[in-house]
């Protein structure tokens, strides 16, 4: 069965070169029940760990069954224990934190059998041992010989041809010390069992075969009683632990002790938050960047903003408009959004404030009034702006009751008549920086007025005058058309400019055709002079005051000039509540048919490179995060898993190969892993759904997509596989009782 051939052990340490044992010549055989005495360091453990193949031989020979065993590897002496040896400690080895039947079960598994089919299997040989009533008992809570009756349950329960026991008495009382020996013997009837012991006595009466050692060397090998039988056998069939019988162990051993899992735990969650918070962090930068890009036509660059028209350039109809206010994620829809980029300056007569800005409808207004009270008359509003704003910073109060006038000029740099605004309430907005446009908050008198105007603007005006056309648009001859209430329907008061255009030396009884173009639309209409006003009769005909600069103007009926310029709603602006979903409003509209305008991709930035060094820096800082995290990962769970030494140890003492054995770390520090990013994840969940109410994430849980979420759950699960990697090469690099010996 076992024979050495001057087979010798040494030991090297810090230079020195010890003798474990040396030149011993041995044959063991099946039915012996063999004794190995002698004084503390005369070899006789080290003996036996090499013929259980738990330590390597530097000299001689070994067979196992005539084979040669001197070139064997560490992997083929896991195969060997494996397949023909059961080992009983001393100090038991025992899975402390599993049961008497998980620590039996243990064996089995490890050999390939199925958790669910080794059931009765494991009872029996726990019956075998006396240990029935605890069976369902945690191995740390019995007492030593119970220990050591689970350490040969384990053993039998292997069903190896060779059984080796290593002071298997040693920390029993006489009396189980007797039980143990008795229960030994019963097995090397079918076994070759081969013990170690100072106490020769206990064992005499049962031994085969007694081997005393002194100083590495064997005095005396002496047979005492012939062996029950020297049949022969024949080793099982083992298979590597099922796939699903690993998951199992791995998750069990992530949960057994709390201690360890909470600390290991609570590194991962760290490892989660710090990642995903710097990651955040970098996302933030990129976002404020880009979010204060400009766009030359459009002023309102909030990223919030979608401008809509419709593909077939028609007018979009209410019923469309009803339908795109029921979308999920629409938070608003400015129908007419001429406005919005419609930009004008606004200053009191003094000139002692100035504001640039936009009018927006007053409903649309949200916050909470920093100084003064909301609108009450047509022509009041109210100022939002920056609180780093110049004229508002030092005391918002001191604007309220100023009148603002449009900044409108003539040509000869007077400003035009315009009726007042007046402040009533001033809103500072904590999102605003310093230089952004400020907003005006209006009723629909003052709206209606200035999106005339902008109308005006909006479109290229002609018309048409004795077969000549003015461009009025571009100021050709000085001629403006300006729309009048006064004025009835398919009428037009003109001044003496334009009679000097007409043959007869008079406008009056002559016909005009004006024409309005726009990206969207055209249209003309036709008005007849009907009177010609001066200084004398503008205001009468009018109401307005006659200046120099109002000469060129054609006065027409201003339903009529709306109709012209107005034929519709072409372009919409939708406002999301939500950036993040802002993509899914972007698919519905074009389903409907709308062209679509997000400001978030419109937007130039003058900080390009600024945008590219914040990304290069991500890169960079996260790499150095990551690793710097990694190895204090490691170092904390490299602490914690020192009280896994043992485990992964025993596991290898049973036949499991490094491989299975760190495929079960792997699984077990992927489940926790898994659980920590869980729990964080859930934090987040539950902060964006105003369940919680954390500081330190509520930001973060801004800047993340389920992508970034994607990302960091798998930093965080390649980080322990690494940390599983690197303390499995250590912990394995060696020979089983090398890794005993040493510190991981």
């Amino acid at each position: 069965m076992l024979k050495l051939k001057n087979v010798s052990k040494f030991y090297y340490s810090n230079g020195v070169i010890t003798s474990g044992f040396s030149r011993v010549n041995l044959e063991l055989d099946m039915g012996e029940f063999v004794v190995i005495t002698g004084e503390s360091g005369s070899g006789k453990s080290t003996l036996l760990n090499v013929l259980s193949g738990l330590d390597t031989y530097e000299e001689g020979e070994m067979y196992i069954n005539g084979q040669e065993t001197s070139h064997y590897s560490e992997a083929d002496f896991e195969e060997y224990r494996r397949k023909y040896v059961g080992n009983i400690f001393q100090n038991f080895n025992l899975v402390n934190s599993y049961t008497v039947y998980q620590n039996v079960e243990l064996a089995l598994m490890l050999n390939g059998e199925k958790s669910s089919a080794v059931k009765d299997k494991v009872k029996s040989i726990i019956n075998r041992v006396g240990l029935a009533e605890y069976m369902n008992t945690k191995c740390s809570k019995l007492s030593g010989g119970q220990k050591q009756r689970v350490a040969i349950a384990r053993a039998l329960a292997k069903d190896t041809p060779i059984i080796v026991a290593d002071e298997p008495t040693g920390n029993l009382d006489s009396s189980s010390a007797a039980e143990v020996i008795k229960l030994l013997h019963e097995i090397s009837e079918e076994k070759l069992v081969i013990i170690v012991t100072h106490n020769i006595e206990q064992v005499e009466r049962y031994a085969t075969r007694l081997i005393k050692m002194h100083d590495g060397k064997i005095l005396e090998d002496k047979k005492v009683n012939l062996p029950q039988t020297k049949a022969g056998y024949e080793t099982a069939d083992y298979k590597d632990i099922t796939a699903k019988d690993r998951i199992r162990l791995g998750i069990r051993n992530a949960f057994n002790i709390p201690a360890k899992f909470i600390l290991i735990f609570a590194v991962f969650l760290f490892v989660s938050m710090a990642v995903a918070g710097t990651y955040s962090g970098f996302q933030k930068m990129e976002y404020d960047d880009s979010r204060y890009g400009y766009n030359q036509f459009f002023s309102d660059t909030s990223d919030k903003r979608i401008v809509i028209n419709k593909e077939d350039k028609t007018p979009i109809t209410d019923e469309e408009f009803t339908e795109i206010e029921s979308l999920e994620n629409v938070g608003k829809v400015i129908r007419d959004d001429t406005l919005i980029d419609y930009s004008m300056s606004l200053s009191d007569s003094e000139y002692w404030y100035y504001f640039y800005g936009n009018f927006t409808d007053i409903k649309y207004f949200d916050g909470e009034l920093t100084a003064g009270s909301m609108p009450e008359e047509p022509y009041d509003i109210i100022l939002e702006g920056s609180a780093d704003d110049y004229y508002l910073s030092q005391d918002p109060a001191s604007v309220i009751g100023t009148l603002l006038y449009l900044d409108e000029y003539d040509e000869n740099g007077e400003r035009k008549e315009s009726k007042p605004f007046k402040v009533t309430g001033v809103f500072l907005n904590d999102e605003m920086r310093n230089g952004d446009n400020n907003r005006f908050y209006a009723g629909e008198e003052i709206l209606e007025h200035l999106r005339q105007e902008a109308a005006v603007s909006n479109n290229n005006l002609k018309f048409m005058f004795e077969g000549q056309y003015y461009d009025v648009s571009s100021g050709e001859g000085g001629f403006s058309i300006v729309p009048d209430s006064d004025v009835p329907k398919g009428q037009a008061y003109a001044g003496g400019s334009l009679g000097e255009m007409s043959q007869s030396g008079t406008s009056k009884g002559k016909e005009i055709v004006i024409n309005a173009e726009s990206i969207y639309s055209e249209g003309e209409m036709k008005v007849t002079v009907t009177a010609v006003y001066n200084k004398g009769n503008l205001e009468e005909l009018t109401g307005v005051k006659y200046t120099e600069d109002k000469e060129g103007a054609i006065y027409v009926n201003e339903e009529e000039f709306n109709d012209l310029v107005n034929k519709g709603i072409f372009q919409s602006s939708v406002y999301v509540s939500d950036t993040e979903e802002l993509d899914n409003v972007l698919e519905s509209l074009k389903e409907m048919g709308f062209e679509t305008l997000a400001m978030r991709d419109a937007l130039t930035s003058d900080g390009q490179d600024l945008i590219q060094i914040i990304a290069l820096m991500k890169t960079f800082m996260l790499t150095v995060l990551i690793v710097a995290l990694f190895f204090i990962s490691y170092f904390i769970i490299k602490v914690v898993l020192k009280s896994r030494n043992a485990y992964y140890t025993t596991l290898r003492t049973l036949g499991a190969s490094r491989r299975v054995s760190k495929q079960l770390l792997d699984i077990e520090l992927f489940v926790t892993a898994t659980l920590s990013f869980v729990v964080f994840t859930a934090l987040i969940i539950m902060i964006n759904a105003g369940i919680l109410n954390l500081s330190a994430l509520t930001e973060m849980a801004d800047y993340l997509s389920a992508g970034d979420y994607v990302l960091i759950y798998m930093i965080i699960i390649a980080m322990s596989y690494l940390i599983s990697h690197r303390f499995a090469r250590k912990l394995f690099k060696d020979s089983v009782m090398n890794t005993y010996r040493e510190e991981v």
